[in-house]
């Protein structure tokens, strides 16, 4: 049968049965595109009433997204400046068992298919699942929300003596020690976080980037601050997907506000009930993109993207002998990388050091920059009857943290390395006399100067240095004041300390500047006054330019500096000695 023609524009019915095909799978894919893009249908919190019901999804096994059921029974309002929290009662799976676990935090609640909230809050010690549902629209505008909250525990969810609290977040703890966890657990359970050791797998995630079609709502996912053989993950549910965006938590992380966090998908390896507050036990997957929102309502972030980690390596020996080396990738953070990079070195140093009695630790490393050829130098010992561990790993993170927070963003660390060595015995020295070979001079002599140093169990050892009075100095007083490392530094950062350090290669001198306990500084100096600039001194400044640093003046000029290195141990103490230059 021939086709039936209309005339030159016709088309016969092959093409129109055709063209429709192509149409169909068009619109099909319009059509899929349009959903992927669509805004999310949300349930508003004005049209919520007591007695509805709805559908809740979690993970309580593996990685398959479970339902749960949610009966609305009423509205919290003013839990917060301009908040309101769905009081729900959830039941199903194992809800009757465990209540509301750890780990829950932001999963996603709905209504006739409509999304109302996510998971936030509950009650500690409940019998019954009763939790606190963050609204959805209260998470959508998380973004120019605070970053922080005054008090976890909302005054205005609180019934007698118990209070409504947000679902702690579980923090997973692998390859730290027991003391490590105990160390630092105060205060990360002061920011929200509920350590558990050891509760992972461990290690590092897949570092390949995830498929977003893995995540759906409900889905459990693990924001990484560190990965390697020292890992931290902290576990939560995701909300929401809305494009490549998504949402999670229904509260607040740490809140830091603006952040630059991986997450991994996670799967669930088990639950575990408490009597306090029930758990999921989960272990990271692959990456899956940024957390780049802490707020109060929720934490956000993009899919397909990669965090910036900073490299930290650590190598442990003890009295000579080479040990354990711990290599981790930490979050680029200015307040978190000081903090992790103090729970790894306690954790290695406690994995090597005895707990009790007397131990000294030396430090050697640095502190590699992107945008900078100097590094920062770390150098230093800590000798004490206890507790030497802590001090070592909280001096060490001090100087990342004045690095990193001086307020300068093309400072950017490329990686840490620390080399740490423990012995089990204080290596101390004490500065105890100081001698001169002579008490009076003139310009253009020498004099020797003798510092003796006691040890331990009637040790001791003494050390000379020479000094060349320079041709052209002032009759008057010289004094040389022999000091320990932490001494001089204080001396030497005094004036340097109150100001504003106005570039980041100020920032990196100054921490340059710290002297190591190892060594003695001889400092010889005079009574008159001398000025700060830019973090350097000047001894004796023109007349008109001593006016404009009038407010850095320092009392003493230091003429020069000596070090003496009397051998291994920690330098301690101080004394002062005077000669005449005579005319």
């Amino acid at each position: 049968m021939k086709p039936v023609s209309a005339g030159p524009g016709s088309m016969t019915m092959m093409t129109i049965w055709r063209a429709g095909r192509v149409l169909a799978v068009l619109g099909a894919v319009l059509a899929g595109v349009s959903m992927a893009n669509a805004a999310l249908v949300i349930f508003p919190l004005k049209d919520l009433r007591a007695g509805m019901r709805g559908i809740g999804k979690t993970v309580f096994n593996g990685d398959r997204v479970e339902e749960f059921q949610a009966e609305i029974l009423g509205i919290l309002e003013n839990t917060g400046p301009k908040q309101s929290l769905i009081l729900a009662r959830l039941s199903g799976g194992p809800l009757e068992h465990t209540g509301v676990m750890q780990g829950m935090s932001g999963s996603p609640v709905y209504i006739d298919g409509k999304l109302i909230g996510a998971v936030a809050m509950a009650f500690p010690y409940a019998k019954d699942p009763i939790a606190g549902i963050r609204p959805i629209e209260e998470m959508l505008n998380a973004e120019g929300g605070p970053a922080q909250q005054p008090i976890r525990a909302l005054a205005g969810a609180s019934f007698g003596d118990t209070r409504m609290v947000e679902v702690g977040t579980p923090l997973s703890l692998s390859g730290f020690t027991a003391g490590a966890v105990e160390q630092f657990g105060p205060e990360l359970r002061k920011l929200g976080l509920e350590p558990r050791q050891g509760l992972s797998t461990g290690g590092s995630p897949d570092d390949r980037m995830g498929d977003p079609a893995r995540l759906q709502p409900g889905s459990m996912i693990s924001v990484a601050l560190m990965t390697g053989d020292m890992s931290v993950g902290a576990d939560g549910t995701l909300t929401a997907i809305d494009g490549d965006k998504i949402y999670a938590f229904g509260h607040r992380f740490l809140g830091i506000g603006p952040a630059n966090l991986p997450f991994t998908r996670s799967e669930v390896m088990a639950l575990l009930a408490n009597l306090n507050t029930s758990f999921k036990i989960s272990s990271a997957r692959e990456v899956m993109g940024v957390i780049s929102q802490d707020r109060n309502a929720a934490v956000t972030g993009t899919l397909g993207k990669r965090a910036s980690l900073l490299p930290l390596d650590i190598s442990v020996a003890r009295a000579g002998k080479a040990g354990d080396s711990y290599h981790m990738q930490m979050v680029n953070d200015p307040w978190l990388s000081p903090f992790l990079l103090q729970m790894a070195l306690f954790s290695a140093l406690d994995a090597t050091e005895r707990s009790t009695g007397s131990a000294s630790i030396v430090i050697n490393g640095s502190i590699e920059f992107e945008n900078r050829p100097v590094p920062v130098v770390i150098r230093n010992i800590y000798v004490a009857d206890g507790g030497t561990a802590a001090q070592a790993a909280l001096a060490t993170a001090v100087s990342l943290s004045y690095l990193m927070q001086g307020g300068f963003d093309d400072l950017k660390v490329k990686r840490v390395a620390l080399r740490l060595e423990a012995f089990e015995a204080k290596k101390e020295l004490n500065i105890s006399q100081v001698y001169l070979s002579r008490r009076e001079v003139k310009a253009g002599d020498t004099v020797e100067l003798m510092v003796q140093f006691d040890g331990p169990n009637g040790s001791g050892v003494t050390r000379s240095a020479s000094y060349v009075v320079p041709a052209g100095t002032a009759p008057g007083t010289l004094s040389f004041t022999v000091a320990d490392g932490a001494q001089t530094s204080v001396q030497e950062l005094r004036v340097t300390a109150g100001e504003t350090p106005h570039s980041a290669d100020q920032l990196i001198a100054t921490v340059n500047r710290l002297r190591a306990g190892d060594k003695a500084y001889v400092r010889v100096w005079r009574a008159q006054p001398s000025y700060q600039a830019g973090g350097e001194e000047l001894p004796d400044p023109p007349p008109s330019v001593a006016i404009i640093l009038g407010a850095s003046q320092n009392k003493n000029s230091r003429l020069a500096e000596i070090v003496i290195e009397p051998g291994a141990g920690l330098v301690s103490g101080s004394k002062t000695v005077q000669l005449e230059v005579k005319p």
